[in-house]
């Protein structure tokens, strides 16, 4: 029934804003209201990936099967950028037995890859590309020590070969440890239901911030919405090792540092100084916080290893530092070359020649190509160095140096110590990569230290 009211002052607002509502349904809604539709699609997901995929690498190769056949399979997986001169973290997996290694950034450009450092057990790889001047984006690295099963995370990587797929889920489990094969075995893995898939191995698990939290390793076979990832902190610290590898034999600052978390804020702390090092005489002490090298911001170890990364000895360096007591400070570093000292054959080898070796049974050589009676298994390329000059790969296998086999390290030493190196360099090398056997020509750098073997 309607009943009829004199009009008032709250009739009248009433019927104005019925009027103004009309006139906005009847065309004009875009023009009355403010136009937020991207801000609301832009959720926490949409930003994280944004800020995380241009350091997303897709990761291609000829990967050779070990059979007699030996046949040729292509490979893929993915990569992080962890340095802006061109350095990659992945999965070993996804770069081992590769022949030729293809690297494409997120703006479509590809580059050859060198592998230049890896630990199989952790199943981690440093790969690295060359670009000149070119600068690569970087993602943010957050921390593993403050997870919860239940928090949001992102899945970033090649599925499958369909490059920078997103997927989205939930930290299932922490702590499980996995075992995939007969020879690989995993601890401390984060579980998650973001889907991964093959390709995914080696790209970022990211948390609702758009912080790597974990690098993606693993998918259960057979199970569904269950997938694995190496958490960032167990990452960055095998990381940290490789690059220090690649400064060790050119470099000397003697620094001993260790990531801490303050209020989960990463820092580099100093553990150790090496008396009468460069640290030492540049007034360094145990306890203080390296905040920055040469106005690089440090909050890692990688970063700490990144940027001696390229120096040379006598450069000098500006350490920003954070004292024990608070005070702020800055320190001027020369950097030396290696102290002359009695060190092992495994680094006179790595400084000469820029390859680290293990041993690798006989039999195993002779099944690849029974010319051989063994030979030496390259585990680690130091880039700039006599070996990566001539394209030695983290896989070959070291078999001669001219006109000498190399069974051990300590053929390796003779050939080092011989009367007539100097007249017989550059030396011929002989590898197997595969069961093809591949030469090239080497000069040694000039030996700084006196072994002890």
């Amino acid at each position: 029934m309607l009943t009829i009211r004199p009009l008032t002052a709250g009739n009248l607002f009433f019927l104005a804003l019925v009027t103004i509502t009309g006139s906005l349904l009847s065309g004009r809604l875009d023009a009355a209201l403010p136009n937020d539709r991207d801000g609301a699609r832009k959720t926490p997901t949409v930003l994280a990936v944004e800020s995380a995929r241009p350091a997303v690498v897709n990761i291609q190769g000829k990967k050779r099967r070990q059979t007699s056949s030996q046949e040729d399979l292509n490979g893929m997986g993915t990569g992080v950028i962890i340095d802006n001169r061109g350095y990659i973290v992945t999965n070993y997996h996804v770069v081992e037995n590769i022949s030729v290694l293809d690297v494409t950034l997120a703006n479509k450009s590809t580059y050859r890859g060198q592998l230049v450092a890896f630990e199989k057990e952790s199943d981690l790889a440093v790969i690295k590309i060359d670009l000149g001047t070119e600068n690569l984006p970087l993602l943010k690295i957050g921390t593993s020590q403050d997870l919860m099963p239940g928090e949001t995370v992102i899945a970033v990587g090649n599925a499958y070969g369909y490059q920078h797929t997103v997927t989205k889920g939930i930290i299932s489990a922490l702590s499980r440890n996995v075992q995939v094969n007969e020879t690989q075995y995993y601890y401390n893995l984060i579980q998650t239901d973001a889907s991964i898939n093959p390709g995914n191995s080696g790209g970022p698990l990211l948390n609702i911030n758009g912080e790597m939290i974990g690098l993606n390793v693993a998918v259960r076979v057979g199970a569904q919405g269950i997938g694995f990832a190496i958490p960032i902190d167990s990452v960055m610290e095998k990381v940290a090792k490789m690059l220090h590898d690649q400064n060790q034999s050119t470099l000397w600052h003697g620094i001993t540092v260790k990531t801490t978390y303050h209020k989960n804020h990463p820092q580099v702390i100093v553990q150790a100084i090496e008396k009468n090092s460069p640290a030492d005489r540049a007034g360094l002490k145990s306890g203080d916080l390296i905040q920055a090298v040469a106005k690089q911001p440090i909050e890692s170890c990688v970063d700490f290893e990144r940027a001696f990364l390229g120096k040379r000895a006598g450069d000098e360096l500006a350490l920003a530092i954070q004292q024990s007591s608070g005070r702020q400070t800055t320190y001027n570093m020369v950097l030396a070359q290696p102290a002359v000292a009695k060190i092992s054959l495994e680094d006179e080898v790595w400084q000469r020649l820029g390859i680290r070796c293990a041993a690798i049974p006989s039999q195993q050589v002779k099944q690849l190509n029974s010319q051989y009676r063994g030979g030496l298994h390259v585990v680690r390329v130091r880039s700039g160095s006599p070996a990566a000059a001539q394209g030695i790969q983290v896989g070959d296998i070291l078999v001669g140096l001219h006109v000498w086999e190399t069974l051990n390290l300590q053929n390796i030493k003779y050939v080092m110590r011989h009367d007539s190196l100097a007249d017989i360099q550059p030396l011929k090398f002989y590898i197997l990569r595969g069961s093809s056997t591949l030469y090239g020509h080497l000069k040694l750098a000039n030996a700084t230290v006196v072994t002890n073997r």
